[in-house]
């Protein structure tokens, strides 16, 4: 099939990077006020506005009908002080710079509040894969891999899977980035099948995550699960994960989605049955566990708890003031707008933030770097065990900052992770 060139995306008007910098902007100036807290440098604060490093390639390609097409590519490192940075690389045609700057940034924070040895990295390329074949996505990924081989390293940048990006994509940048270097480099990247060193209990880990996260804060709320509701919206790996997780807990999920629309069924829906029909028939369309109702309507249910895991920027000024839900836990990145954070605080409704609920994923991808160094590999059993844990001592160590400062979680986060940074930063001297 020939590669035609897509239509340009029709994103909605939002800015990540802007979004980021307001609310990394909000926790500094909570630490500011709080002369108890380290005296930090201001111009420590101020590098981190910006990333380490911006790398953007021409990936010309040879296409299947002979004919060449120049992809752009890119990769930002935003810090390394706290280790080697660490993100995912995203095929799509919304990618854009200031996208993966603050992809880069949020890695940093992500990294950062589970205690993670990694700084933050992400990486995409502009193209659109689903109307690509597989041969023309391995050259793209081999192209991306060889202009990236002085950036990538085990020590210095790791990639993983992120959107529309699997990990078929990960084997071909291990196996082009060991060509490159003449030896076996498992450890460059993570997110690989399980037979080229890729870990047990990495598909799930950030649904899984996503879940900790959720009994985490309704223990504190005084929320039980049995007696609550839930809706997800999206219901790709960390919808669906996330869903049926949070399912196994106790709590009835009344409502899913996918791009086909919102399901809804008040006694609740079977996510096993909905996970076996979107693997035959590709989507939740037709599905009969569930009725389908208004698009977006997903989002403003009368529901205890809200797990977003699908696209940015989904409760914004618009329907924020309509959310029911007392819990909402980001298994997306960025689907609450910075104007709907101060809506949903105002309102009471407890928000579990992106950089924390779905860091589980960064958080077994971290041992799936560290088996393949050791050359030994742990049971998903034993693998789930130290997520949950990592999981669970990151919730309390934010939910403490934020009860602290009286503040939300998400800046509450951001508060955590700027410290940590910075403090490093400082250890490190490295400013001249």
């Amino acid at each position: 099939m020939a590669y035609k060139e897509p239509a340009p995306i029709d994103k909605h008007d939002n800015d990540p990077l802007g979004s980021m910098m307001e609310r990394f902007n909000k926790a500094v100036e909570l630490i500011n006020n709080d002369s108890k807290l380290i005296n930090i440098d201001k111009n420590i604060i101020d590098s981190l506005k910006y990333p380490k490093k911006v790398v953007m390639v021409n990936l010309p390609i040879t296409m299947d009908d002979g004919s060449l097409k120049v992809f752009e590519g890119y990769r930002v490192i935003h810090s390394t002080s706290l280790g080697p940075s660490k993100g995912g690389i995203r095929y799509d045609m919304g990618v854009n710079l200031n996208e993966v700057k603050a992809l880069a940034a949020w890695m940093t924070w992500k990294c950062a509040i589970v205690g993670i040895p990694y700084g933050g990295g992400k990486g995409g390329i502009k193209c659109d894969p689903t109307i690509m074949s597989a041969s023309e996505k391995e050259r793209l990924t081999r192209a991306y891999t060889a202009a990236m081989s002085d950036v990538f390293g085990p020590e210095k940048d790791i990639p993983a899977p992120d959107v529309n990006t699997s990990s078929q994509e990960m084997a071909w940048i291990m196996d082009e980035f060991s060509k490159i270097q003449g030896k076996e480099c498992p450890a460059v990247v993570t997110g690989k099948p399980i037979l080229l060193g890729g870990s047990l209990g990495r598909s799930a880990a950030t649904g899984r995550g996503v879940m900790v996260s959720c009994r985490a804060a309704m223990g504190k709320m005084g929320m039980v699960p049995s007696e609550s509701t839930c809706a997800v919206q999206g219901f790709g790996n960390v919808g669906s994960n996330s869903a049926q997780l949070i399912e196994m807990q106790g709590l009835k999920i009344v409502a899913i989605s996918d791009h086909t629309g919102d399901y809804y069924n008040k006694n609740g829906i079977n996510i096993d049955e909905a996970i076996k029909y979107r693997a035959e028939n590709k989507t939740l369309a037709g599905f009969k566990g569930a009725d389908q109702i208004g698009t977006g309507e997903l989002l403003t249910l009368d529901v205890d708890v809200l797990v977003p895991a699908a696209l940015e920027d989904v409760i914004n000024s618009d329907n924020a003031h309509n959310i029911k839900a007392k819990l909402i836990v980001e298994g997306a990145n960025g689907p609450t707008s910075a104007d709907a954070d101060a809506i949903l605080h105002e309102k009471g409704i407890v928000v579990v933030p992106d950089i924390l609920a779905n860091a589980g994923g960064v958080t077994v991808s971290y041992f799936e770097w560290v088996q393949n160094r050791l050359g030994y590999y742990w049971t998903e059993a034993r693998v789930n065990r130290r997520a949950d844990r990592t999981m669970k001592l990151a919730f309390e160590d934010v939910w403490q900052t934020a009860t602290k400062y009286n503040t939300s979680m998400r800046i509450a986060a951001y508060v955590i992770a700027i410290l940590k940074v910075t403090e490093s930063l400082q250890h490190r001297g490295k400013f001249q």
